[in-house]
């Protein structure tokens, strides 16, 4: 079985694809005074409002160790709480309060115009042939897991 050039691999087809991608966004974050870590989980708490670390670390990609920190660090800058689970004392969910609630407006129209730009840049097929292809990849992934 012949592997690809090593340019031309899927992990470094990816990885350029994000340098291509993650700098127009990391300004955006940047200018918010947040890292790439905490986008993802206030992205993640802007669509759920309420979620338990592990949970969070799941949606975000982030290992529960690493995510501990990150919620320390917004949680320090007022954007989230941790609150215990009425349901199950033994859950804490990361929740945003009124500070994280009104930075998604701030934040939220960039990046939404970020990706519309990004997303007019190729040919709509293309677009989607890749986010499917992507989606299967994982999904393999998921099923060997």
């Amino acid at each position: 079985m012949a592997i690809d050039q090593f340019s031309g691999s899927l992990p470094m087809m990816l990885y350029r694809t994000l340098d291509a991608v993650m700098p127009r966004f990391r300004k955006i974050f940047n200018d918010f005074g947040l890292t790439e870590q905490q986008w993802r989980v206030l992205r993640v708490l802007w669509e759920y409002e309420a979620v338990t670390i592990n949970r969070l670390a799941e949606l975000t990609l982030i290992p529960a160790p690493s995510l501990v920190g990150v919620v320390d660090r917004l949680e320090r800058d007022e954007l989230v709480t941790r609150q215990r689970s009425q349901a199950d004392r033994r859950k804490v969910n990361v929740v945003l309060i009124a500070r994280g609630v009104e930075l998604e407006d701030q934040v939220m129209p960039r990046v939404a115009k970020t990706y519309a730009e990004l997303k007019q840049s190729v040919d709509p097929d293309t677009w989607d042939a890749v986010l499917e292809g992507l989606q299967e990849i994982s999904a393999v992934e998921e099923k060997s897991a």
